[in-house]
């Protein structure tokens, strides 16, 4: 409670907000001025007044603030908290990729130099309405291959996967067998699940979004028991914040780069202003487009 209470005086005194991934653990989300996802993030982020930004989460996402407040500071509480999907997706392969003609949305789990590259961002709330904005019915997404596959079968377009190998180490854990198991261990239950999972995982499930789109069908669903197939960050949050409802882990699964973060290091980087997010202008000037544009789409 101690380091609370400073962390959130440090907070006052220097105008800074503090955003939260829904994969944060609960007493950074206790902390937090907004949870959410990292679409919710973006906007979030886009539209803060706060001089200081101490962004809980990945490096992607720290990322996506600096580009879009390029007068304020940006700060993450671990420098060790990398993205391994986003090195999946150097900018050279956007640039490769792009030689065939066809637009290439590119998901937010990427870097800032890959962003810069690409036509459109997208997240995993609105890949399907990014791609479908487009003029075209073929199109390229990466780095994450399911999710690609989930915006074709909502689209009917054909979305081409960059690279075609491209994963979540989180979600890829999700097997069609825990599904399976999850239906007979509770049948009244509704199984839902992030986009990042494999295809067969998807089809199996009762419903597929981003984690706060979870978040809320949990929320208004009549159903009163979950079994939820995403980090258990999302779930402890849900067993936390909507009563009467019942959540258990489709498979136990953690995102190690995500827990990084604490509440020391957050108080750390607060007090000392550093680990400071710094992107070139040059490429944040080509992300900030594909950002903006996702936005305005969204």
């Amino acid at each position: 409670m101690e380091i609370k209470k400073r962390i959130l005086k440090l907070k006052d005194e220097k105008n800074a907000v503090i955003l939260a991934h829904n994969y944060q653990n609960a007493e950074i989300q206790e902390i937090a001025d907004f949870i959410g996802d990292s679409l919710e993030l973006a906007r979030t982020a886009a539209k803060t007044k706060a001089d200081i930004i101490v962004f809980c989460g990945v490096d992607f996402m720290a990322e996506t603030a600096a580009v879009l407040n390029p007068d304020k500071l940006v700060l993450i509480p671990s420098k060790d908290a990398r993205c391994p999907m986003a090195a999946q997706l150097p900018p050279e392969k956007v640039v490769e990729a792009k030689r065939s003609g066809c637009p290439f949305v590119i998901y937010v789990n990427s870097y800032a130099a890959s962003k810069a590259e690409a036509d459109i961002c997208c997240t995993s709330a609105n890949a399907a309405k990014v791609v479908e904005s487009l003029d075209s019915d073929t199109v390229m997404l990466g780095p994450d291959a399911n999710l690609a596959w989930f915006a074709a079968r909502k689209t009917g377009k054909k979305v081409i996967a960059v690279p075609s190998h491209g994963y979540c180490y989180v979600h890829k854990a999700f097997r069609i067998e825990d599904v399976r198991n999850a239906r007979s261990a509770h049948p009244d239950a509704k199984i839902i699940v992030h986009p990042e999972c494999d295809p067969e995982v998807q089809i199996a499930a009762d419903f597929v979004g981003s984690t706060s789109q979870m978040y809320r069908y949990a929320m208004e669903s009549d159903a009163e028991k979950f079994v939820v197939g995403t980090e258990i960050g999302l779930i402890e949050r849900m067993r936390r914040e909507i009563e009467g409802k019942e959540f258990i882990p489709l498979r136990h699964t953690t995102c190690i780069e995500m827990k990084l973060n604490t509440l020391e290091r957050i108080h750390d980087v607060l007090l000392n202003e550093k680990n400071v997010v710094k992107i070139d202008l040059e490429i944040a000037d080509g992300a900030r487009k594909a950002i903006r544009r996702m936005l305005e789409v969204a």
